[in-house]
C-alpha cells in the first residue's frame, strides 16, 4: 500500500489503548526512540510477546519502526486524526502520573544507567530522545 493513506481506524486505536501491556510499552517509549530489547527487558516479558503488542500498535498507527542493524527500535507517532491525537496526548500525560508506570520508568534508567547489569542489553544503543512524535 505504498503511496496510499488507508483511512483511521477508530475502533483499532482504542482497541491498542485498552491493553496494559501496550499502555506500558507507550509510558516506556514517551518522548524517546527506543530499542525493543530494553521493552523486553523492563516488561520482564518474552520477545515475541512484545513485539505482537508492537505490531498492533504499528496497526494502529500509534508507534512506527525502524531497523538498525539487528536492532528494532521504536517510537510513537501522532495519529492523523486530530481527536485520536488529544486522546493520545492526554492519555500520555495520564501514564506519567500513575505509580505502576513511573516504576517501570525507573527501571528503564536504571537499564540504560548500567546496561552492563542487564545480559540481555549488552551491547544495545540506548534509548533516544525524539523532539516531538512523528506525525503519521
Amino acid at each position: 500500500m505504498a503511496g496510499k493513506s488507508s483511512p483511521f481506524q477508530m475502533d483499532l486505536f482504542f482497541q491498542a489503548l485498552g491493553d496494559n501491556t501496550r499502555l506500558r510499552l507507550l509510558n516506556l517509549m514517551g518522548n524517546r526512540e527506543i530499542c525493543v530489547c530494553y521493552l523486553v527487558e523492563v516488561l520482564e516479558q518474552g520477545q515475541p510477546k512484545i513485539s505482537r503488542h508492537l505490531a498492533y500498535l504499528r496497526r494502529a498507527g500509534i508507534v512506527a519502526a525502524r531497523r538498525d542493524g539487528k536492532w528494532m527500535h521504536y517510537r510513537i507517532v501522532m495519529p492523523p486524526n486530530a481527536g485520536a491525537a488529544q486522546v493520545l496526548s492526554q492519555t500520555l500525560a495520564w501514564l506519567k502520573e500513575d505509580r505502576a508506570m513511573q516504576a517501570d520508568r525507573a527501571r528503564l534508567s536504571k537499564a540504560c544507567c548500567n546496561p552492563a547489569k542487564f545480559v540481555a542489553l549488552q551491547g544495545a544503543p540506548l534509548p533516544v530522545p525524539v523532539d516531538r512524535p512523528l506525525e503519521s
